[in-house]
């Protein structure tokens, strides 16, 4: 019965193996799942009822089958389905399918090797690759399997604490093969190892049993055609595919699951609520009196900073059972009001900047709530937009005056770009590139290594803000009179342009977000929110509640059904699912992943002297080319 187990695991038959031989012995030369093997463990008499007749047609059956003529992809399926069936331990119903439709799950050479590995007959298993050889994926990769074979062994003598054994392994099998010297490097220091458990741990090796070899086995397995012996656990990983397509497709899919089939029914296809999304409002914050013109989630989630006219920039903690904000400080002391933030990819500090006629930047240490430094390099600049390079000490910041510095967390300008008139700034994801929108209505990359420049896109009207997706392929752009425009920066092609919102010349900030940001979100001058998802020109949700222009909305990175929203109303709402939605994706948000909370994006923007709402640039002006 333990064969039988470890059988299950990796859906090796030793009825294949023998095929019909009797010279191998052992365990091997019998049926794992032959009938009389498995009389009365499932439906034997003894069960009696429905399981006793079950068993009695069984036994009738046995030997009388005739095997069917079917196509070779019923072949195929029937193989998938004998395998998940011995899989779950359902080895008479596999042989039963195996004998009336006349396949084989595996081919007997592959069958006997998969015993002999999961038996820990490694001589065997070796002399079993001879015959394999020449139906091998790359026959080169012969080497690769001894070596995984001599190194389970290896470690199998290590635990059973055979260290002549293993040295000799080591010496005479592992070494001669000249194959991944620096992992027999690292195999030799295991001899070190006092007990098996140290050996375990420092390893990282499940020990020697059925699932340290059938982990081995699924190593191994990779090299074989399928043609030969299935890959592991083939029907889950198609069924997987398949509903992680589903799952694609679904408009409204935004929750995130812990294993493929969680909340999923495989009898109809997948297809979520709408309810799903951040459709009600959770929460608003009334704490600003004047217009409020930005918003935004720190990388990691946990907080909300948000930017006035009123000359404050508020800090609020995201409570993660409820998903409430709670008002934790307020930074004070721009004069000119605060126009855009931007926080550091560690979320330790916070940069604000103002509107276009504001010369200074402020960079917050969040936690202690002091000014890490202030960015004032003359007082003609015109610093509206920053920001942080990926690696958080270095950050730059510009403005439509034609100031471009890049510079570190004490306020030093170590290099800066003369006549560049910077409309809105994000890092490319290599560090390398700074992209900036400029009057010219273009976005460009610019590189402060060696100070050159390309154009990356063009577009016919103002850019008044764009944001980039945690990949950074994509962007999003904000453009006066057109609306919301998604850009693939590697292809530097227009994807799409989103339908709905009214954009004239205010400065609104969109956004990426939701599960694997598959969400688009932007503000309007209707006073309204709207959401697409990436893929869908048409808004699949309208938001209304603010009543005035909504000039920012940012989706939390970590709580994916979580949606700020920013607005010259003076207050800021907090999104959520619909009541009937709301405890599930509480939970469910907890797990989200940390790739989520890297989605935070670099949104950048163009303001007026005291609104985040300006007026064409002149596009006649020098911009540095």
């Amino acid at each position: 019965m333990q064969h039988q187990a470890t059988t299950a695991k990796n859906g090796c038959s030793s009825k294949d193996a023998n095929n019909g031989s009797k010279n191998d012995g052992g365990s091997a030369t019998e049926s794992l799942y032959g009938l009389k093997d498995v009389d009365g463990v499932v439906g034997g008499p003894k069960h009696g009822g429905l399981f006793a007749d079950a068993d009695q047609s069984f036994a009738e059956l046995d030997g009388l089958i005739q095997p069917k003529t079917v196509s070779k992809t019923d072949q195929e399926i029937v193989r998938i389905i004998g395998q998940h069936l011995t899989s779950i331990g359902l080895h008479r119903s596999a042989e039963v399918l195996m004998q009336e439709s006349g396949c084989r799950l595996d081919h007997p050479a592959a069958a006997k090797f998969c015993q002999h590995v999961m038996d820990g007959d490694w001589n065997k298993a070796e002399m079993d690759l001879t015959e394999l050889k020449n139906v091998l994926v790359c026959p080169q990769n012969l080497v690769e399997m001894k070596f995984l074979l001599q190194e389970q062994k290896y470690l199998e003598c290590l635990e059973d604490g055979r260290v002549m054994e293993a040295l000799n392994v080591l010496r005479h099998e592992l070494t001669p093969l000249g194959h991944n010297v620096v992992r027999v490097h690292e195999l030799s220091g295991f001899m070190m190892c006092s007990t098996g458990e140290e050996l375990r741990e420092i390893a990282q090796w499940q020990g020697k049993g059925h699932l340290s070899r059938g982990a081995l086995m699924e190593r191994l397995q990779r090299f074989l055609p399928a043609s030969i012996m299935l890959p592991p656990r083939r029907l889950h990983a198609l069924l997987t595919q398949a509903v992680d397509s589903q799952k694609e497709r679904c408009p409204y899919h935004n929750v995130k699951s812990n294993a493929p089939f969680d909340n999923v029914s495989l009898l109809s296809d997948h297809m979520c609520s709408k309810d799903q999304l951040p459709l009600e409002t959770w929460q608003i914050l009334n704490d600003h009196c004047d217009e409020v013109w930005f918003c935004r989630f720190s990388p990691d989630g946990t907080m909300l900073a948000t930017g006035s006219k009123d000359t404050t920039v508020m800090i609020w903690i995201v409570d993660p059972d409820n998903c409430s904000l709670t008002h934790l400080k307020t930074l004070e002391g721009h004069s000119y009001g605060v126009a855009y933030l931007s926080w550091s990819p560690d979320s330790s500090h916070l940069a604000a900047c103002g509107p276009d006629d504001c010369p200074e930047l402020w960079v917050w240490q969040v936690e202690t709530g002091q000014l890490r430094t202030k960015l004032s390099h003359a007082s003609e600049d015109s610093l509206t937009s920053c920001a942080w390079h990926p690696d958080g000490r270095r950050f730059v910041a510009g403005g439509c005056r034609g100031q471009f510095y890049l510079c570190d967390l004490e306020g030093n300008v170590l290099e800066s770009w003369e006549g560049v008139r910077v409309q809105a700034l994000a890092w490319k994801t290599d560090g390398k590139t700074v992209l900036a929108a400029d009057t010219h209505h273009r976005i460009r990359g610019y590189n402060f290594d060696d100070l050159t420049d390309c154009n990356i896109l063009q577009e016919d009207h103002p850019i008044m803000s764009f944001t980039v997706n945690s990949t950074g392929r994509l962007a999003l752009l904000n453009v006066a009179t057109q609306g919301v425009h998604l850009w693939d920066l590697q292809d530097r092609i227009l994807v799409r342009k989103y339908q709905g919102l009214t954009q004239g010349f205010y400065t609104i900030h969109s956004c990426f977000g939701g599960l694997g940001q598959e969400f688009i979100a932007s503000g309007s001058e209707d006073n309204k929110v709207f959401v697409w998802h990436i893929r869908r020109e048409l808004p699949l949700a309208t938001l209304t509640g603010h009543s005035r222009t909504v000039n920012c909305v940012h989706w939390n990175p970590r709580f994916p059904h979580l949606l700020a929203s920013a607005s010259d109303d003076g207050t800021v709402r907090l999104w959520g699912p619909s009541q009937e939605c709301r405890d599930s994706a509480n939970a469910a948000s907890t797990q989200a992943t940390t790739n989520n909370a890297a989605a935070a994006g670099s949104t950048v923007t163009n303001h007026s002297s005291d609104s985040p709402k300006s007026t064409p640039s002149n596009s006649g002006e020098s911009d540095g080319d």
